[in-house]
């Protein structure tokens, strides 16, 4: 589990003679443990976020601060070793080498950090206990999206990031799915956050942070989040 901060957070792309700005001046915090959606429609800037929080990309202002370590002055090894052993991913498309079987797959995420967990237990806790030697073009989308998950948490990061990880599962698989991440909050203590552009989802969250035209505009805390099992949309 990690605590994440955010601090005035700048980030701008050029195109051409256009100067776009992704990220302007974002701010917020996420305590550990808790299972955070960052909320907006499509271009709003939340993805920025995620691949800034996930050492992925850099901020050009600001500080981002994981349990106290500034990751925004990590230089290019820091951060390698930052993905590497504090962050696991988890996006919309699942990313799996087809070669390799559920549990092969997950096994070789595994194998590059310290302290990594079974692959099989990781499979069986998500739901894949009949399907650890199946290869992915055997599986339903919702099933490799599993073995995706399952991938990313059996590095044992602290951190897991989501970038709308059932925007291409039916709804009953989309909600199977966070179901085990909203599991992974609760019973293992790993900060989630989630981007998405589905405000229905908001009440299974600890926080939302509602972003829009590349600016915080609101954050909600939830002192009761809700089971996505009485979330419909």
């Amino acid at each position: 589990m990690a605590y994440i901060e955010m601090i005035d957070s700048y980030k701008r792309y050029q195109s051409g003679e256009t100067t776009i700005v992704a990220n302007n001046g974002i701010n917020f915090t996420i305590e550990k443990g808790e299972l955070a959606i960052i909320l907006g429609a499509s271009g709003a800037g939340k993805s920025t976020v995620l691949n800034i929080l996930g050492g992925m990309d850099t901020n050009d202002e600001g500080d981002v601060m994981v349990d106290g370590n500034n990751i925004a002055k990590y230089n290019t090894r820091q951060l390698t070793a930052y993905r590497r052993n504090d962050v696991g991913f988890v996006f919309q498309f699942y990313n799996l080498l087809p070669n390799l079987t559920a549990t092969e797959n997950v096994e070789l995420a595994a194998s590059i950090v310290r302290d990594a967990l079974d692959a099989r237990k990781v499979l069986r806790d998500v739901g894949l206990a009949d399907r650890l030697d199946n290869f992915p073009a055997q599986l339903s989308g919702g099933e490799q999206q599993r073995v995706a998950i399952a991938r990313a948490v059996a590095k044992n990061p602290k951190i897991l990031l989501c970038d709308e990880p059932t925007g291409a599962l039916d709804y009953n698989t989309g909600k199977s799915i966070l179901k085990v991440l909203q599991n992974m909050s609760r019973e293992s203590g790993t900060t989630v956050v989630i981007v998405t552009h589905n405000a229905a989802i908001a009440p299974i969250a600890d926080r939302v942070i509602h972003i829009n035209d590349a600016k915080v505009r609101k954050i909600t805390v939830n002192p009761k989040p809700v089971s996505i099992d009485s979330i419909e949309w």
